[in-house]
């Protein structure tokens, strides 16, 4: 019975749907990206035709981050500053609509990576073995033309969402209740999450700086670029929705209190 009433919520509530979907997005990018790291410090070149399947879903769930922030930061506005029709909004199906919104968006930037590839370079590309980085997998220059355009509209929109929810929480929050301030608190932590998670979109120009500063410790400011562009803002989820979220960390001890006493 303990299961079913935690699992309900979770199912039922919008946020908690898009949290989920968050973590298991980061999860699958997290472990995606490991695999790389490994292979890159032991076999260290791979065929291009499975470098290809990694980098694509590295992609992919790397571009999906951006979006699922700002669709939460949008969810936690509606909830503080429209609070009445927040139900008729924010439904269950609209949210898994807009998920699969989110996935079609990042396949859409990314898939013109692999059409343009595949048309340009001879067959026997695909059966070589490479670095595996997406500027070797996908080396045409319109591809990083058109990369440098996709993240400039992704940063300029999501970051427009995040101030805008941000700012009308903001005023919401100085003659509402809590709950108010705390999703003003939320939605700062998305920004901070968010910048982290942006420091991708600038990553080949990061890179180069690295390399022209630390040339004798390239491989050793990589691991260190690793670790805080892509482990550390996926680490910051389970704070905000963990241990700060109070129905979360409610059914949490809910849920290890069951899995004692069934033990």
């Amino acid at each position: 019975m303990c299961y079913v009433s935690t699992l309900q919520i979770f199912y039922t509530n919008p946020r908690y749907i898009l949290f989920i979907h968050l973590v298991v997005n980061d999860m699958t990018q997290v472990t995606v990206s490991i695999i790389l790291f490994v292979i890159s410090y032991t076999i260290y070149k791979l065929n291009v035709s499975i470098c290809c399947i990694f980098i694509l879903l590295a992609l992919f769930t790397t571009e999906n981050t951006p979006l699922n922030l700002a669709c939460m930061a949008v969810e936690c506005y509606i909830a503080i500053c429209v609070p009445l029709r927040h139900m008729q909004i924010c439904t269950v199906k609209r949210t898994l609509m807009l998920i699969g919104l989110i996935w079609t968006t990042s396949m859409l930037s990314v898939l013109p990576d692999l059409f343009i590839t595949l048309a340009t370079e001879p067959l026997d590309f695909f059966h070589s073995r490479v670095f595996c980085l997406r500027q070797t997998v996908f080396p045409n220059p319109l591809i990083i033309k058109k990369r440098d355009l996709t993240y400039t509209v992704f940063l300029v929109i999501v970051w427009l969402v995040i101030f805008y929810t941000y700012f009308r929480i903001l005023f919401t929050a100085k003659t509402a209740s809590k709950d108010a301030k705390k999703a003003r608190n939320t939605i700062l932590l998305h920004g901070f999450q968010l910048l982290l998670c942006m420091a991708t979109y600038v990553a080949p120009q990061l890179l180069r700086v690295v390399q022209q500063w630390f040339p004798k410790n390239y491989i050793d400011s990589r691991f260190a670029y690793y670790i805080i562009v892509q482990i550390l803002p996926r680490s910051i989820s389970p704070i905000i929705y963990g241990v700060r979220d109070n129905t979360f960390r409610k059914y949490l001890k809910r849920y290890l209190l069951c899995k004692v006493s069934i033990s």
